[in-house]
């Protein structure tokens, strides 16, 4: 019986002995592997390229390319949402038509809305008690946002 347990006891000891060899052995492959690879250096402000040699400049420019196609893309969706209830030209006339101050509450509510998650709670919070507001009263308020819209469409004419 003693040498049962001695030879299970010794099976267990070479088990936990490979076990530790093969740990050992894949440390030592993944710091081996590590020390070949060869980060590169982040480069210097000086060394990064683009069309001006002045960084403000390159910057400037980025800001103008992603906005300006951040526009192009917001105005396309506005067209499409609007384009499922109005032809093509009234929609571009209902945009045309907004007034800058509605135009800039827009934009001061979606950067408060993507600037924070607290500001993000609360216009989302908004937009949701609205829409259940509108569901509620849907008869009137179709009423009054189509006749509201006519008025934008009318005002965003070419004249």
């Amino acid at each position: 019986m003693a040498k049962q347990a001695k030879s299970g006891q010794a099976k267990s000891e070479t088990a936990t002995g490979k076990a530790a060899a093969l740990r050992d052995r894949a440390r030592s492959g993944a710091s081996a592997i590590a020390g070949k690879i060869r980060r590169k250096p982040r480069p210097d402000v000086a060394e990064l390229r683009g069309p001006s040699p002045d960084p403000h400049t390159n910057l400037m420019i980025t800001e103008v390319a992603l906005i300006g196609g951040s526009m192009l893309v917001k105005q396309a969706v506005e067209r499409a949402l609007l384009g499922k209830n109005y032809s093509p030209r009234k929609a571009k006339a209902i945009l045309k038509g907004r007034s800058l101050t509605e135009t800039m509450l827009h934009g001061a509510v979606a950067k408060v809305a993507t600037s924070s998650i607290p500001g993000a709670i609360l216009v989302g919070g908004g937009l949701i008690a609205k829409t259940l507001y509108d569901r509620t009263n849907a008869r009137s308020a179709r009423r009054k946002g189509a006749a509201e819209l006519q008025v934008m469409a009318e005002d965003g004419k070419p004249g």
